[in-house]
């Protein structure tokens, strides 16, 4: 007996271009600019290994001389720091029984196939944001929290600092005098909506004309409810808000040996579609260390994890600052 099997509607090698180029897309559009594709990254996650290293030579300092007829200018060396990056190796599969298709009246495997890529570009979205809770959790422990503007209260009803102008001029002064490459802002639905209450965010076409943003100052506004938010000891609750240049994080495509790939038990009459991805997604100049990973691939909790962590650039040169706020 002929039917139609999910191995005739997919072709993996298609459908994983299909698939890496639309969640590409998705997760730009989720992300506003935040990451970055970066070609030395694609290269760097295809070469094999867990730990991607990336060398870099610092900035050249000191004081210029003055010239002498007697005395030779004095020879400085240039000195190099190892940024490092973690690659992710993640998959996911869905499935549908015949039933459910033939119950339902509809195609439940057409939409696992229409849906997988924004699947794709959320789950990028939360490892994103664990990697900037363990970024954050580093700055606080090692750094002096140098990235980070802490206005918050714990007694947040009655003496807590909302998120206002003045905070984030102060969070934007973290970035020192590289703050006119700051581009967006990520904040959870709470400070949105506090911001929409009070009218201070505004809408702009962007460059093309295809598009109208909303921003707030300038910035890109970005809101995700998976942004931090913790209550306060005494009441309230106190929020994360971030501001990022672009490019904060390089992204590099990785290659999974079998990316793509159909099944079907046939016994249980059930199509599967299993979907598998090797990338790299790095805050750009905090390496990471992995000083404590018990799997193959961090978990959301190991990313969010300060001693996974450490900043090897300057501050001024991380494209990242943090406003912690109620």
């Amino acid at each position: 007996m002929a039917y139609t099997k999910i191995s005739d509607i997919i072709i993996p090698e298609v459908f994983n271009d299909y698939m890496i180029e639309r969640t590409t897309e998705r997760a730009n559009f989720y992300l506003g600019g935040i990451v970055q594709n970066n070609p030395e990254l694609d290269a760097l996650a295809q070469n094999g290994g867990t730990v991607i290293n990336m060398p870099f030579f610092n900035d050249l300092s000191g004081e210029s001389e003055g010239l002498s007829d007697s005395t030779p200018l004095t020879v400085n060396n240039i000195t190099t720091g190892a940024d490092k990056a973690r690659l992710q190796m993640r998959g996911k599969a869905f499935g549908a029984n015949d039933l459910a298709k033939a119950l339902s009246g509809s195609d439940p495997m057409g939409a696992i196939a229409d849906l997988v890529a924004d699947y794709w570009a959320r789950d990028y979205q939360g490892l994103l944001i664990n990697s900037l809770k363990g970024v954050l959790a580093d700055n606080i422990a090692n750094d002096s929290k140098d990235m980070t503007n802490d206005v918050a209260s714990e007694d947040a009803d009655t003496n807590g600092v909302k998120f206002s102008a003045d905070v984030f001029v102060d969070g934007q002064a973290t970035f020192g005098d590289a703050l006119g490459g700051i581009t967006g802002i990520a904040m959870h639905p709470d400070t949105y909506y506090y911001l929409l209450k009070n009218d201070q965010t505004s809408f702009e076409r962007e460059s093309r004309g295809d598009l109208v943003m909303e921003t707030y100052r300038g910035l890109n506004v970005i809101v995700n409810r998976n942004m931090p938010k913790v209550a306060g000891s005494t009441s309230g609750n106190k929020y994360t808000t971030v501001l990022f240049g672009g490019g904060a994080f390089g992204y590099g495509q990785g290659g999974a040996p079998v990316p793509v790939e159909t099944d079907r038990d046939s016994l249980q009459g059930t199509d599967i579609l299993v979907t598998r991805t090797h990338f790299i997604m790095h805050p750009m100049g905090v390496k990471w260390t992995e000083g404590s990973v018990a799997g193959n691939t961090p978990t959301g909790a190991e990313l969010a994890t300060a001693g996974n962590w450490d900043r090897v650039y300057e501050r001024e040169a991380v494209k990242i600052a943090y406003i912690i706020h109620n």
